[in-house]
């Protein structure tokens, strides 16, 4: 999975998360760009809303995954079926939940063709396409996320893990798995400390639209300036 953030619809979130000195030392300790639009990345620096001391709705930039011993992969998505029971999971579950705002995200799946007479067999051999996909009306797709902090390069960097769970609707005829994402009325509630994950999960869209994903430089050219 990766992302995309289009710098006309978020240009207000990216000016103003490119300006905070966190964002900045990032960038020099990890070696990462501070475009943080165009397509996204594991690993990438990303604007994302998470909540300030006095509990509301802030911008933050995090890195994207979670690092662990036992790989050395990025972590970049958590089950939602078993966050809450995990150990490298459940305290963010519980304390530390976010939200990635995008304006859709890619997967790699079975193209879909008008009157499909295949079999599931046949369906499943056929090579796998990229498609963009977001919620169905909506400029910003907000996927429902994970962070903590670790010790990277002499600092406290924030990460964060995207929640993932069985896909619904019509993302099931591409992929088994998609993204937990919420409507926009739930982002302070999921965000929220002391609030209740698993009642906001209930709450999850599942009507997105989709199509073949059309490839772009891996940094297009700015739109916008900070």
């Amino acid at each position: 999975m990766s992302l995309r953030i289009e710098p006309k619809e978020m240009a207000e979130v990216l000016v103003k998360v490119r300006k905070m000195a966190l964002a900045h030392d990032m960038s020099i300790k990890l070696g990462k760009s501070l475009i943080m639009s165009g397509d996204l990345f594991p690993e990438d620096i990303a604007p994302v809303l998470a909540p300030n001391k006095y509990g509301n709705v802030a911008i933050f930039p995090m890195a994207w995954g979670f690092t662990h011993k036992s790989t050395p992969k990025p972590l970049v998505n958590c089950r939602v079926e078993t966050a809450d029971s995990k150990p490298l999971w459940r305290d963010s579950w519980y304390r530390r939940r976010c939200v990635i705002p995008a304006s859709w995200y890619y997967e790699w799946g079975y193209p879909i063709f008008d009157n499909d007479s295949r079999s599931m067999i046949e369906h499943r051999n056929t090579k796998k396409i990229k498609f963009a996909i977001q919620t169905e009306g909506s400029d910003i797709t907000y996927i429902a996320g994970l962070y903590r902090y670790e010790e990277h390069c002499g600092m406290q960097v924030p990460m964060f893990s995207i929640l993932t769970r069985e896909a619904a609707g019509t993302v099931r005829d591409i992929h088994d798995r998609m993204p937990l994402i919420l409507d926009k009325d739930n982002v302070l509630d999921w965000i929220r400390p002391n609030g209740n994950p698993s009642a906001i999960v209930e709450k999850a869209l599942t009507n997105m639209a989709f199509e073949q994903a059309v490839e772009y430089p891996r940094f297009p050219p700015e739109t916008i300036t900070a």
